[in-house]
């Protein structure tokens, strides 16, 4: 963690989209790979998508930094979406309780409808799996203490996450970049949510020199 500090630092101091892997919609639920947990830089997905809808998440003040985009099952080639399934979709309560560390109810009912259904698994247990693989990232704490906004190599929050998850070996992550800022940390999971290797078109790391992270708000 040191070591990141001093970059960081000394990035302070000095101061695309990744193909998409065809999808097959409509599958049958439960039957996919592994997960792709997917984590977002909230000031950036704010300044990139959610400033524009006046989403509650980009406030000033919430203090959020890395905020679970979703958990999707995955594919070896590919990946399922809007699955058939006879679970029955979450109601509101539920989704607003996941808004702690999704930054809002309506992103987890839409992950639910495109992704939750094709997990095999009731709406109230697909939450609950979501919410123990995220619990189970240690989110670096000097994300928190970024309070300007920076361009680093994506090989630093990398590094930052393998420092602080040694659990999590560098070929079961990546970092994925939009419009010249970091934008995911995705991390792949077997069903037991373990880590384990990313599938070949999911470890396609961003590969800008320097990409935007803007301080959080």
């Amino acid at each position: 963690m040191r070591q990141l500090a001093l970059g960081i630092a000394a990035i302070c101091f000095g101061a695309i989209l990744l193909n998409s892997p065809a999808h097959a919609q409509g599958e049958k639920a439960g039957d996919f790979d592994y997960y792709v947990m997917s984590l977002c830089w909230s000031s950036n997905w704010c300044a990139l998508t959610g400033d524009n809808r006046g989403d509650p998440q980009c406030d000033a003040g919430r203090g959020l930094t890395w905020t679970l985009h979703g958990l999707w099952p995955q594919d070896e080639s590919g990946y399922p979406s809007d699955c058939r399934t006879v679970q029955s979709d979450p109601n509101r309560s539920d989704s607003a309780q996941m808004a702690d560390i999704m930054g809002g109810a309506g992103l987890a009912f839409h992950e639910w409808k495109k992704h939750g259904r094709c997990s095999g698994l009731s709406a109230k247990s697909y939450y609950a799996t979501m919410r123990k693989a995220y619990k189970a990232v240690a989110i670096p704490p000097i994300f928190a203490k970024i309070s300007k906004d920076l361009n680093v190599p994506a090989s630093v929050i990398e590094d930052a996450f393998a420092e602080s998850n040694p659990q999590i070996a560098r070929d079961q992550m990546t970092i994925t970049c939009s419009q010249g800022m970091i934008r995911e940390l995705r991390i792949c999971l077997t069903k037991d949510l373990e880590p384990r290797r990313c599938g070949a078109d999911t470890i396609k790391d961003c590969t800008l020199k320097d990409a935007g992270l803007e301080a959080v708000r």
